[in-house]
């Protein structure tokens, strides 16, 4: 890249410490791990609302290139990102792609300094989040989880909810620039609270996937109009984000497109419920249920599209 933003500018304003206000934290350099379905238009919004040095590393090339029209500049490696940046978001499929991302040969942890904060914005295991934190701040550096929901469009529009784990000051110096993508910001405790908040909102989420599965399929088979149940359903206590979004948008018109959340993720995600609820020596039936649905929409090919798609499996579920 051929530049450096400066050791001076750091310290005056204090990067890595608390307290810098709305103001200082935006003249801080940021960088993006992961541009895909959301980190791409999280990364957008956060480059076009701070005014500061914004920063992109992916695999991909189309996404560099797509933001570098709104001032993104390419790093070329994760050490060159953690040269300049001072804030870096994490925005990954997977813990393991987290765990990669930070512990590989030239990952984060190697290039770590205590001006440092490091973000996952993605859902990642309780245990393993933890153990990460406590790796970073062994170098200074600061960590917090602040895995995100809700839709594509939410990241386009700057409407995400995030929810955070991180010590009260990592929260407060972080609070400004999430606030460039998300509307809802919800500090849920220590480091990996963001965590356990996110995957029991995926767990709810997918089970109550699964209930509409059912629901949608018995109906059928009563010779009830599908539209109307799930119109009719909206209109009472069953109204639910997932009804309109995952039952009226792909369940109904049998809809599941790749390059959206996929089954495959989804069940990743179950998955974490589950090991979860392990650590805390609790059954969880209803989640064992869709971790099963979700394994059977996997075994019948739909790994890759989106996940409501295990309303087919529920419609094929059904023998004599």
């Amino acid at each position: 890249m051929g530049h450096s933003l400066g050791q001076e500018r750091r310290r005056r304003l204090g990067v890595g410490q608390p307290g810098p206000d709305e103001e200082e934290l935006a003249m801080v350099a940021i960088g993006f791990i992961g541009l895909g379905v959301m980190g791409e238009p999280i990364c957008r919004n956060v480059a076009l609302k701070s005014g500061t040095t914004v920063l992109g590393f992916d695999r991909a090339d189309a996404p560099l290139q797509r933001l570098a029209a709104v001032g993104v500049i390419r790093a070329a490696s994760l050490a060159e990102l953690a040269r300049e940046a001072d804030v870096i978001f994490m925005a990954l499929p997977s813990g393991k792609h987290v765990q990669a991302v930070c512990d590989g040969d030239d990952g984060l942890l190697r290039h770590a300094q205590a001006r440092h904060t490091i973000v996952d914005l993605g859902t990642s295991p309780v245990q393993a989040t933890r153990e990460l934190a406590a790796r970073f701040a062994a170098k200074g550096a600061a960590y917090a989880d602040a895995p995100i929901a809700r839709t594509r469009q939410a990241a386009e529009d700057g409407t995400l909810s995030v929810m955070v784990g991180a010590d009260a000051a990592t929260f407060e110096r972080l609070r400004p620039l999430i606030a460039m993508f998300a509307t809802d910001i919800t500090h849920c405790g220590g480091v990996g609270a963001g965590q356990v908040v996110k995957i029991l909102n995926n767990m709810v989420l997918m089970q109550t996937v699964v209930a509409l599965g059912e629901a949608l399929e018995t109906a059928k088979r009563a010779g009830l109009d599908p539209t109307l149940l799930f119109e009719t359903l909206a209109k009472g206590s069953a109204d639910s984000f997932a009804l309109r979004n995952h039952g009226m948008k792909a369940m109904l018109p049998d809809t599941y497109p790749e390059r959206a959340f996929s089954t495959e993720y989804a069940r990743k995600d179950i998955g974490y419920a589950l090991d979860l609820a392990r650590s805390v020596q609790i059954d969880l039936p209803g989640a064992e249920l869709a971790d099963r649905r979700l394994g059977e929409a996997i075994e019948a090919g739909y790994r890759d599209l989106y996940w409501p798609v295990l309303a087919r499996v529920i419609a094929a579920s059904w023998t004599e």
